[in-house]
């Protein structure tokens, strides 16, 4: 749920306690300015509730007497699937964490523990949130991670080529815009795409789970180590954060040695990479591929060219 969605609702929700508000009194509640207020106040208007303004010195809003809106019903996999939205939203502020509460509370029993699962089982590479994947995948792989169970899954691999797969699940982990399960497939440790699953069958029996471990940094690991065409090895003389700030984790091993930084990465096209070590605007030395020493220096002529 975005954010200005979840405090129009939480505007709502302090108009049908009762009694006039005044517009800074909202404000405060809401933590938005006087202006912002006025616009939700708005939205609600649009949305055929009917507000009423009242002017003057000690004025504000208030609902229209007598009036109250009937409760929100939901089915259960709808309540779910509105939980499941707020519960993995990292950015979720008060307003989400209130519905959520507000949500969770009649959550039947059985559909709690399922959302506790993905709960338990689920984490972030970084603070953002990212679209929920589809219940029926999400919902039994997180048990299956919090109860160490086989699934058989139906994945479709990055060529195109689909096929059932036994797999042991470990984590849930989200990065950028994806969600991914980490675990083990035939003994190999594999990192799948949840979007790229079309069915989870919970498999009987139960496995032994890994050593514990950080499973965002183990996914960046991973990621960063994909073995593509090209392994790329340079000695930097700058910053970390420097670093990062143009090859992110889950793209680059960073390592720092003090005086200059050890960076691998493993990519497809080395195209990309010339302009990138330039905006780093700090001495370098690539280490390997040869390939990629030529495209640099090709780049370094091509700005001599355009800057006469």
């Amino acid at each position: 749920m975005a954010r200005p969605t979840a405090r129009v609702l939480s505007l709502l929700e302090l108009l049908q306690s009762g009694g006039l508000r005044t517009v800074a009194e909202l404000a405060d509640r809401l933590d938005v300015d006087e202006r912002t207020v006025r616009r939700y106040v708005q939205h609600l208007v649009d949305l055929d509730v009917p507000v009423e303004s009242v002017r003057g010195r000690y004025g504000g809003y208030r609902l229209a007497r007598g009036h109250r809106l009937p409760p929100l019903m939901f089915s259960e996999d709808e309540a779910l699937a509105v939980l499941l939205g707020l519960a993995t939203a990292r950015t979720a502020g008060t307003a989400q964490e209130t519905a959520r509460a507000k949500l969770r509370r009649v959550l039947p029993a059985p559909l709690a523990r399922r959302l506790d699962a993905v709960l338990e089982s689920v984490s972030w590479t970084a603070p953002v949130a990212a679209p929920a994947p589809d219940s029926e995948v999400l919902l039994p792989l997180a048990a299956a991670v919090r109860d160490h169970q086989p699934v058989r899954l139906d994945y479709t691999a990055a060529d195109g080529r689909r096929g059932d797969r036994t797999f042991h699940p470990h984590a849930l982990v989200v990065h950028n815009d994806h969600w991914y399960v980490t675990g083990t497939d035939a003994g190999q440790d594999r990192t799948l795409r949840l979007d790229r699953i079309g069915s989870v069958r919970t498999l009987p029996g139960t496995f032994e789970p890994p050593e514990p471990h950080d499973p965002a940094e183990r996914l960046l690991h991973r990621l960063a180590t994909v073995p593509y065409r090209h392994h790329v090895r340079l000695r930097v003389r700058a910053t970390a954060a420097r670093v990062r700030g143009r090859l992110p984790a889950g793209l680059a091993i960073v390592e720092d040695h003090g005086d200059h930084l050890d960076v691998e990465l493993r990519v497809e096209s080395l195209d990309w990479l010339p302009a990138v070590l330039a905006s780093l605007d700090a001495p370098f030395t690539i280490e390997q591929p040869a390939e990629l020493r030529d495209r640099v220096a090709a780049f370094a002529d091509r700005l001599r060219e355009y800057a006469r």
